[in-house]
């Protein structure tokens, strides 16, 4: 099985991805959704444009569905 190589956009992804699984274990959320938090948390908001950012690359723009 070959090893796949991350590009920094993921290897960002997955960073923010482990900072907001620290801070959902931390608050003893298995989500977000029930945070008091929610629309102004920091790191959710950091996770959320890591994803953008690894599916366009940093290119910016939006996305079209």
């Amino acid at each position: 099985m070959a090893e796949a190589i991350l590009d920094e956009w993921q290897i960002a992804l997955l960073q923010k991805k482990s900072e907001l699984e620290a801070c959902q274990k931390e608050k003893h959320l298995q989500s977000c959704m029930k945070c008091e938090k929610l629309l102004v948390c920091e790191v959710r908001e950091a996770y959320v444009k890591a994803v953008y950012d690894s599916m366009n690359k940093g290119t910016g723009g939006g996305f079209e569905f």
